[in-house]
């Protein structure tokens, strides 16, 4: 059986600062594809596949981008 992983790092979409939010979303991100394809010796050889291929960039930037947005509102958007 796999292991749970934690979807969000810390419990909290709050951070200090959108640059730290902006990592957070890269980790969540990253934390999808985990969740999704769980076998990491499978991930490691998909990995040349879609590091060579725009289309699957560019979808990895709309996962990060989607993160980001509701990071970015959780922490009213950086506004005092």
């Amino acid at each position: 059986m796999s292991e749970e992983v934690k979807m969000i790092p810390g419990n909290s979409l709050i951070t200090s600062t959108p640059e730290e939010g902006r990592q957070l979303a890269v980790k969540m991100a990253r934390l999808v594809i985990k969740v999704t394809q769980p076998d990491a010796e499978i991930r490691e050889k998909l990995r040349p596949e879609y590091a060579e291929d725009p289309a699957m960039l560019i979808a990895v930037g709309q996962v990060v981008a989607t993160e980001f947005a509701t990071i970015a509102a959780a922490n009213n958007y950086w506004r005092k």
